[in-house]
């Protein structure tokens, strides 16, 4: 029984250790986008002022954007800075605000399995394979034109730009399932010194 014990606290240890990885991919992943969006503006700016403007700059500057959000989402959800409504928890005991915590936290674990699932039949990894990677002939059989499609000016496949929704939905549930860990008591809360913002006001 003891034993049991001590396997199930190893395996939502490593659960926590795995959120944390991810935690530090997120970030350096925010630095650099922040970077190259400050640069994909100046040179927009230039490149404007100079005559010559490049139009796919606006669209690489769009998508380096959307990018940021779904990866500072699912950040900001593991550092718990997301935004909450605490009218009804405010006015509630220690241990039942504790429950309708972690009830939260299980609502978002299910949003991250749900969208996963979603992206999942969506992106049909499964039938593209199937096809041998033949984007028109999945298309023609599936009336799925993810893997045809291309960026207008970048001439990127969209199914590459798109990715960040699957990658979102798997980092938003190990996350999730993180805080769920904590709320339920299986394992002391973490801080995370690295991240200078503490709280959903320092924000705003």
């Amino acid at each position: 029984m003891e034993e049991h014990a001590l396997k199930r606290g190893g395996i939502s240890r490593r659960m926590l250790d795995t959120s944390d990885f991810v935690l530090r991919c997120e970030r350096h992943l925010l630095s650099g986008l922040m970077g190259l969006l400050i640069a994909l503006v100046l040179l927009n700016v230039v490149t404007r002022y100079g005559g010559f403007p490049l139009y796919w700059v606006d669209e690489a500057s769009v998508y380096c954007v959307v990018w940021l959000t779904f990866i500072g989402a699912s950040a900001m959800t593991r550092l718990r800075l997301d935004f909450a409504v605490t009218l009804l928890t405010d006015k509630l005991g220690a241990k039942a605000a504790r429950i309708a915590k972690a009830g939260a936290s299980g609502g978002v674990l299910l949003l991250g399995l749900a969208l996963l699932a979603m992206c999942w039949l969506w992106m049909d990894p499964v039938g593209i394979v199937r096809h041998g990677f033949d984007a028109k002939e999945f298309a023609a059989e599936s009336f799925n034109f993810l893997y045809t499609e291309k960026t207008q000016t970048l001439d990127w496949p969209t199914w590459l730009v798109q990715i960040i929704l699957p990658v979102f939905s798997l980092t938003l549930s190990v996350h999730a399932l993180s805080n769920l860990i904590e709320d339920l008591g299986l394992q002391p809360k973490r801080v995370h010194d690295e991240f200078h913002v503490v709280n959903a006001d320092a924000v705003n």
